[in-house]
């Protein structure tokens, strides 16, 4: 699975995160249908992960989180055993 950086896509998108929540970084990644918004705040990371086609494997969700800790997130800061995955949403 290769995860390429669409951010400038969706400026938006963007620009509503970052003037309405705590973050201080807003990245947009797309992995064919699946979409991931990357976010960094002063005490904490989020991922969320979509695909409006199918469900989220669980090898993708390991994948990601795999990326985003080896790349964007900084291991000195967090808990490894403080990483939850919170119940998956279907939307109908």
């Amino acid at each position: 699975m290769k995860l390429i950086n669409t951010t400038n896509s969706h400026s938006q998108l963007v620009k509503s995160q970052l003037e309405s929540t705590d973050a201080t970084l807003v990245e947009v990644y797309s992995a064919g249908n699946t979409d991931v918004i990357f976010t960094q705040a002063p005490l904490h990371y989020e991922i969320l992960i979509s695909n409006k086609h199918r469900a989220i494997r669980e090898k993708e969700m390991e994948k990601i989180q795999e990326f985003f800790l080896n790349r964007k997130i900084d291991k000195a800061k967090i808990s490894m055993k403080l990483i939850s995955r919170p119940s998956t949403l279907k939307k109908s």
